[in-house]
């Protein structure tokens, strides 16, 4: 009982701590063009990440035209008006650095990571990109190749992530997010020059753009070399409002069954239809973002003992969620039955665990501990330029504010174990889920037994 009274000390202490520690260090305004600057300061070693985030993702896409935010994104590394085929990557490893981008289903973000006096030349090159792109023909056909590569890679060669999109598809009945990041392979190879210009002529402004610099800089440096290379560039009067489709109410439980030859391990998994972080209320998010790691966060968590410990029914259990989206978003559980058990007896011990939860509520000292090492997680990530850089980048882009970023670990520090089991009474709805089984076709098991 000390122990848990110590962390419960240490962790009323520890998040307020490194929200202060962050609000010190946090500069943002705003270019007259509308770019949003966040700048964070710290000066213990000599490394900056430059970072742009555009709020336009895979869920901004036309429909029909899957894939072309990624597709654009691959295609940024080309020429521009001033640079060569593959000239930034170049430039950037020269002096040290790395570079790389990534898409999301909200934003587009590319970073530099280098050493801090080779800031400016960053931005004089990822400031180009931003209006003066110039693909060709070739370069499209070429990096729709590239795509389909990827596509084939990590997707088609991969039951597990083929099962994944299978899950999304029907988790989600009118939104965006049903549709793969990285597209659909008989709508990615469509993709065409025009396409690609077309999201980049619609998106790629700065008045849509946000630009963060964490490290060793000082924030009027920054502001200067903002103003001269992304303060010129012209905003884009008819940048559409940001408007997503919207699910319809959902009343009716789904099931997904999906068999290949190629699964090693079978499992169980269910998709529930949840809120996501919305600005200046992000208590409901906090809540579930505590009930996953409570309910299968770890060795020590509800599912965890149950299923793997007392019972010996897993060899696996987990609980997810990611709040940080535009739109509802999703809380997943995991079970993978132990050796000699049928998907059927792993998922019938899911519910059981599931439902008893709702009776037994949320043990107060592991609650106490999770916040604990959540509290220290996010002191220590003020060692990572990069961490504190995305976190930033991510929360803007889906339209929280620097605020909500601050508030965030006071927000979590705060969750009661019954604003946890209010989430999960409400989150924990069979009539907005999708059961999902990864499996091996019936003969095939039939030959291997």
């Amino acid at each position: 009982m000390r122990a848990a009274l110590a962390a419960f000390a240490l962790s009323a202490t520890l998040a307020p701590a490194a929200a202060q520690a962050e609000q010190d260090g946090v500069t943002t305004f705003e270019l007259e063009n509308g770019m949003q600057v966040v700048v964070v300061e710290d000066n213990r070693a000599p490394v900056v990440q430059h970072m742009v985030w555009y709020r336009a993702g895979s869920a901004d896409e036309p429909v029909g035209s899957s894939g072309v935010a990624h597709f654009l994104e691959h295609l940024l590394f080309k020429a521009t008006d001033t640079l060569a085929d593959g000239e930034l990557s170049a430039t950037v490893a020269a002096n040290g650095g790395r570079d790389n981008a990534f898409t999301s289903y909200d934003y587009t973000a590319y970073f530099q990571r280098v050493a801090a006096d080779r800031l400016e030349l960053m931005m004089r090159m990822e400031s180009d990109r931003m209006r003066n792109i110039n693909f060709t023909d070739q370069n499209v056909e070429t990096e729709r190749r590239v795509i389909i590569e990827e596509r084939n890679q990590r997707t088609e060669n991969n039951p597990r992530a083929l099962f994944g999109e299978q899950m999304n598809a029907a988790q989600y009945l009118n939104h965006r997010y049903g549709v793969p990041i990285i597209g659909w392979m008989h709508e990615m190879e469509t993709l065409d020059k025009a396409d690609a210009l077309g999201f980049y002529n619609t998106y790629y402004y700065p008045n849509n753009a946000i630009l963060v610099v964490s490290g060793d800089v000082d924030a009027e440096d920054v502001k200067a070399l903002a103003e001269t290379y992304y303060g010129v560039i012209p905003a884009n009067p008819d940048l559409p409002e940001r408007l997503r489709s919207e699910e319809p109410p959902q009343t009716a439980e789904r099931r997904v069954i999906f068999r290949d030859a190629r699964v090693a391990q079978e499992y169980v998994s269910r998709s529930y239809l949840a809120p996501e972080r919305d600005p200046g209320d992000q208590t409901a998010a906090a809540a579930l973002t505590l009930l996953a790691e409570v309910l299968g966060g770890g060795q020590t968590s509800y599912m965890t003992e149950k299923l793997q410990f007392e019972e010996q029914i897993a060899t696996f259990s987990g609980a997810f969620y990611r709040g940080t989206s535009v739109d509802d978003t999703t809380f997943d559980v995991v079970v993978v039955p132990a050796p000699g058990l049928t998907l059927q007896e792993g998922e019938d011990a899911m519910d059981k665990v599931l439902a008893q939860f709702l009776v037994d509520g949320v043990d107060a000292e592991q609650l106490e501990r999770i916040k604990y090492q959540l509290g220290a997680s996010q002191i220590y990530e003020r060692d990572n330029v990069d961490g504190i850089a995305r976190r930033y980048g991510a929360a803007m882009a889906v339209g929280l504010g620097i605020d909500d970023v601050q508030k965030w670990p006071e927000v979590l520090q705060a969750v009661t174990p019954e604003d946890i089991m209010q989430a999960a009474r409400s989150v924990l709805n069979r009539d907005a889920s999708v059961t999902g089984w990864l499996t091996r076709p019936e003969t095939q098991k039939e030959i291997s037994q």
